[in-house]
């Protein structure tokens, strides 16, 4: 029971989460309306990306500081992970930005070009795309110490961009995004206290999800490589 209590808690907070969120008040904003419930899911699973991204980039360190193998497999197992939350963070937003930032006046591709100027969706996509560049080089190098090596110090710089284009350029050029003077939805003007009963459990949630998913890969891959080495 001590070593399952977290997937335990997972599934019971992202129950809550799809419960509460669909059925519980929210809000009325004219600009979102119903729409603001994409909150529990498109900006939580981009905590959780974060969450995910932040113990690759451990793990890449403490490789470099033991050349430990197994924090290589860590490493490479929670950026994988943390790319498809930032993906589905992505298409959850796409499809948010379609219900409130399109004009309905405007044919689809006039609307979609004006769209796909957006600074933060061009620096999302920036910074999923230094990630898949990260799988990329990593899966091309056959050596495994200097593949480890090479994959965690190019792990620290795909981090190290991770902010700029994500946090601080489109924070710098005009947006249509919320959260411009600060971070979105922990600002008190964001959302109000209903939502946040229900915000943070779904952030806890996601995560935890990506730590359970990300910990049966690194066992899977475990178990790969003692049937090749045997």
């Amino acid at each position: 029971m001590r070593k399952i209590w977290w997937k335990i808690a997972c599934v019971c907070l992202l129950v809550y989460t799809f419960i509460a969120g669909i059925l519980l008040d929210v809000p009325h904003v004219p600009a979102l309306q119903e729409t603001i419930r994409n909150l529990y899911f498109h900006v939580c699973m981009w905590f959780a990306m974060m969450i995910l991204f932040s113990v690759s980039l451990y793990n890449a360190i403490m490789y470099l500081r033991h050349f430990d193998l197994k924090y290589d497999v860590n490493a490479r197992q929670y950026a994988a992970v943390g790319i498809v939350f930032g993906m589905l963070g992505y298409g959850t937003g796409a499809i948010w930005m379609s219900y409130t930032w399109a004009d309905p006046n405007n044919p689809a591709f006039q609307s979609f070009s004006a769209i796909a100027r957006e600074p933060k969706l061009i620096g999302a996509a920036i910074g999923l795309l230094v990630y898949f560049a990260y799988m990329v080089l990593r899966d091309s190098i056959n050596d495994m110490d200097k593949r480890a090596r090479i994959s965690s110090v190019y792990n620290i710089f795909a981090y190290a961009m991770l902010f700029p284009s994500i946090w601080i350029i489109p924070r710098i050029l005009p947006s249509l995004h919320p959260g411009q003077e600060g971070n979105p939805a922990l600002n008190t003007s964001d959302i109000d206290g209903r939502m946040r009963l229900i915000f943070y459990p779904a952030v806890i949630g996601w995560t935890l999800l990506g730590v359970w998913i990300t910990t049966l890969k690194i066992r899977l891959k475990l178990l790969n490589d003692k049937k090749i080495l045997s």
